[in-house]
């Protein structure tokens, strides 16, 4: 692999037959970079690219570790197009890219390259010297380098003493100092010569490390924290402000559970998983079919198919229609199912889905005459500011800060678009059937044996009549398990189809699993696939590389 690898990654179809680099570090903080190349290609290319990193992870001389990010800015590339990374790229990757050339346009042989820019943040300001760390050629080059000369020009009134220089050369962390360069100094600039033969490859970086006097170069302090971290502001506010409105028009009023052994009067098992959550989740309409089960609508027989691997499955039989006075919710889940008498759950597999989805907006729908319609209002208009702020300060934020501060900007807002569905606030109605609920619930997730048996002496379907709102709460085993001691017979509407007598217990694990079965059929929906001090040679700013494309 090596082998097949190895003119790819090392030549990629080129050379540099000359590299020449001017550093002129300013005073006030930063340095300029001016990078000439001569090179010759040796197939048609469009031109090349130079990637300098941004990201580093420092230790500092007190031994304390430090994230750096530099800056590049005012990039030129005379007589060349190019283009450079955008900001959540840069953001991602770390790096800048600056490519050169015409995606429309092929060259080959030799050609001339010239690159410059500013670097701000990039120095390593230490109690006994500001230290100038670079690497004049980066690692990452994909060709060969030879015939290489650099200049590098103090801060104005500042003299160095070229002896103070160091210089790095080989592969990364190499920290013996490189005898590959001569180093003059020519009216106070210091110029580093590569000496004849020698060459640099990939892997390879060439890296110098200069002392400067403490006060030679202007001490630019760290932004100050609302620069860096000041989305997190926006996001306190953005979650302030729907607080504020859920707490005006969302919370709902502190509601007491009253004593109930029963539903409210006329409610339905779906209407009322609906207001104890405020959501319409599956299971709240899944429910139904006990309820019809208990008004004599259908009956359930579960279908024990032979052979090891052979799933069971559910049949159910419509024996008659639904009342008149039946929600609209309970019409489109009733007669989606029954196009005729009988039904087997398989065979809604991938199919029943929408109509779930379409019946789940009606209960919701049906819903509201228990909630103030003001709150209503306010959750659409909260929906919408929610997805406005999503959009809209994506790009602000990525502007004045960055990429992830942008991404959890977005992400809060999409978060609270969940929360939102909290928004409705229930009015006088609602809240009282909410009482009554919360005491039933509350009922059948504690009640006593010996009430129980109260309950069924007086009315022996009691079981019959509120497991479906069990099973809307999530409590239906819990509900079932109760009545085991007390001799309930199970539902004569259940049954199976090898005649299998039910026990109170053996009905309840087979009802539970029929239950859990259905739901997972009926709202299944078919699946769609895809095609995702000392330094060292590299150790200093500037890493990255470069290549053709």
């Amino acid at each position: 692999m090596a082998l097949l690898l190895g003119p790819w990654l090392y030549g990629q179809g080129f050379t540099v037959d000359r590299y020449t680099a001017d550093v002129v570090i300013n005073k006030e903080g930063y340095f300029t970079v001016s990078e000439h190349y001569d090179l010759t290609f040796q197939m048609l290319k469009h031109g090349i690219f130079r990637n300098i990193q941004l990201k580093y992870d420092l230790k500092n001389e007190q031994g304390a570790y430090e994230k750096r990010i530099i800056k590049i800015s005012d990039v030129q590339v005379p007589g060349w197009k190019f283009t450079k990374s955008g900001k959540i790229s840069r953001d991602l990757d770390g790096e800048v890219e600056i490519k050169i050339g015409d995606k429309h346009k092929t060259i080959s042989g030799p050609q001339h390259y010239d690159i410059s820019y500013r670097v701000d943040n990039a120095f390593l300001y230490e109690t006994t010297a500001t230290q100038f760390y670079w690497n004049l050629k980066p690692p990452n080059w994909y060709a060969p380098f030879s015939n290489m000369a650099f200049c590098i020009q103090p801060p104005e009134g500042v003299s160095v003493n070229p002896a103070a220089l160091k210089v790095y050369t080989g592969p990364m962390g190499t920290s013996t100092e490189s005898t590959d360069f001569t180093v003059t100094q020519e009216n106070g600039v210091l110029v580093l010569t590569s000496k004849p033969g020698y060459s640099s490859n990939f892997g390879e970086s060439i890296t110098v490390l200069l002392p400067l006097p403490v006060d030679s170069v202007k001490v630019i302090p760290p932004p100050p924290w609302w620069k860096r971290k000041g989305w997190l502001f926006v996001i306190l506010a953005i979650i302030g402000g729907f607080y504020a409105t859920w707490r005006k028009y969302g919370k709902d009023d502190k509601v007491v559970a009253a004593t109930s052994y029963y539903p409210p009067e006329g409610m339905d098992p779906a209407m009322a998983g609906y207001l104890i959550d405020d959501t319409a989740n599956n299971v709240d309409l899944i429910a139904l079919i006990p309820y019809w089960g208990a008004k004599g609508c259908i009956k359930v027989e579960e279908i024990d198919k032979p052979g090891w691997f052979a799933k069971d499955d559910i049949k159910l039989t419509k024996l008659k229609g639904l009342p008149s006075e039946a929600s609209s919710y309970e019409r489109k889940v009733f007669n989606g199912l029954f196009h005729g008498d009988e039904v087997l759950v398989s065979s809604l597999k991938d199919s029943f889905y929408k109509t779930m989805q379409s019946a789940r907006t009606e209960l919701k729908n049906a819903a509201q005459p228990y909630y103030e319609a003001q709150s209503r209002k306010v959750m659409h208009k909260t929906t919408l500011v929610l997805l406005g702020l999503m959009v809209v300060s994506f790009p602000i934020v990525l502007h004045l800060w960055n990429f992830w501060g942008a991404m959890a900007t977005s992400g809060t807002c999409f978060v609270l678009l969940f929360f939102n569905i909290f928004m409705e606030k229930k009015n006088a109605k609602g809240n009282a059937a909410l009482s009554q609920l919360k005491g039933f619930k509350k009922f059948v997730k504690l009640a006593e044996q010996k009430r129980l048996a109260t309950l069924i002496k007086e009315d022996p379907r009691y079981f019959e009549d509120t497991m479906s709102y069990a099973l809307a709460f999530g409590l239906f085993d819990k509900w079932a398990k109760k009545f085991e001691d007390l001799k309930v017979p199970p539902p004569s509407w259940y049954g199976s189809s090898t005649g299998r007598v039910y026990g109170m217990h053996s009905f309840s694990n087979s009802f539970s699993s029929a239950m859990a079965s259905a739901q997972r059929t009926m709202v299944s929906s078919p699946s769609s696939s895809g095609s995702g001090g000392g330094g060292s040679s590299g150790g200093g700013f500037g890493g990255g590389g470069g290549g053709s494309w």
